[in-house]
């Protein structure tokens, strides 16, 4: 499945069909990850879900989060210095990150392939895609500043 496939009572069934318990939390869980489709931190993802499941700590947030991801349904990133960020599993692709404002724009991995296989290339290094995020400026920061 892709990102945009990703339903609510599908992901449950697969928590089902490998023996996995659907909780409170864990479906509310679902739910904020299904209906906001973006890169979120554990604390951010926490505060969605105790909308939900009031009960619902960072910790089991967190441990819900491992299951889903080792089931394949979402995907981990570390964008540049902050949290590790989640969101449901679809196609590979990197990240721009703003310096100035903070944005993250996502871009297809095929952007990155001739850089990944310099890497490999050169250094025998095998790039986790899936973590990739180039730091820089924005178009409307840069010319925001050129502006001032």
């Amino acid at each position: 499945m892709n990102e945009t496939t990703w339903r609510v009572d599908d992901i449950l069934d697969a928590i089902r069909t490998t023996g996995g318990r659907v909780t409170a939390t864990k479906r509310a869980l679902v739910e904020a990850l299904v209906d906001t489709r973006d890169h979120l931190t554990v604390e951010s993802l926490t505060s969605v879900v105790q909308l939900r499941a009031p009960e619902a700590s960072p910790s089991t947030v967190y441990r819900n989060l491992e299951e889903l991801e080792n089931l394949g349904i979402v995907v981990h990133s570390h964008l540049g210095r902050a949290a590790a960020v989640y969101h449901l599993a679809g196609p590979v692709h990197g990240h721009l990150l703003c310096s100035s404002c903070g944005r993250t724009i996502e871009v297809p991995s095929a952007l990155f392939e001739p850089i990944v296989h310099e890497v490999r290339a050169q250094y025998d290094f095998d790039v986790d895609r899936h973590h990739l995020a180039i730091s820089g400026v924005c178009g409307d920061c840069r010319r925001s500043a050129h502006n001032s």
